[in-house]
């Protein structure tokens, strides 16, 4: 009895294997570890990656700015969208309202169209596909005319159309200008501006 007392004790007492267990466990916990790094880096490029999209958005649609304001001048000094913009694959011009809104033919002053892609129905007057991997929607809507500040205009004759004649250089029409982009993953860019163009042509201030 007391030799089989021995051995149980004996047995109890061994330490075999306790390296391997706790190799096994060290592994375990590196293994998850690991995983939760690894979890970790793939969100944070996910995040990054629709960051960059986002920024990519916004700069797309403030580029979009510009040729708007182009648009806007073009047709002014032309009093009509000129052939060689109709003509053109980008941007993709839509001429009613688009020449309406700009020339103020009456019906169309703060016309309520949107290019929102987000809207029920989008209507807009201008687009540019795939601009740096993104397609923008382009508003452009005729808020008023008034007189130029500081020109000899305040009490001078009426305004007519774009206009034009002696009364064209001491008018500045105001427009705003909205511009929407859409891209990859759902990702959606929206820049407005305010500008302030002479009824002849020339160029356009940003006002807001």
């Amino acid at each position: 009895m007391r030799r089989q007392m021995f051995k149980k004790q004996a047995i109890l007492r061994r330490e075999d294997g306790i390296a391997m267990l706790t190799i096994l466990m060290l592994t375990v916990i590196l293994t998850v570890i690991g995983i939760a790094a690894i979890t970790t880096t793939s969100m944070d490029l996910k995040l990054a990656g629709g960051e960059r999209l986002r920024e990519g958005s916004i700069n797309t649609a403030e580029a979009c700015l510009s040729t708007s304001v182009q648009i806007i001048q073009q047709t002014l000094a032309n009093s009509a969208v000129p052939a060689s913009i109709l003509g053109a694959t980008t941007p993709v011009i839509w001429q009613a309202p688009l020449e309406s809104e700009i020339m103020g033919v009456p019906g169309f002053e703060q016309n309520t169209d949107t290019a929102d892609w987000q809207a029920a129905s989008p209507v807009p007057n201008a687009q540019i596909p795939n601009f740096g991997g993104f397609t923008v929607n382009i508003d452009i809507d005729r808020l008023f005319a008034r007189p130029k500040p500081g020109s000899s205009l305040a009490f001078a004759a009426g305004y007519e159309g774009s206009g034009a004649g002696a009364a064209g250089g001491g008018v500045e029409v105001l427009y705003r200008i909205s511009c929407y982009s859409f891209g990859g993953l759902n990702t959606y860019g929206h820049v407005t501006g305010v500008y302030a163009c002479v009824a002849t042509g020339d160029s356009c201030q940003r006002k807001i």
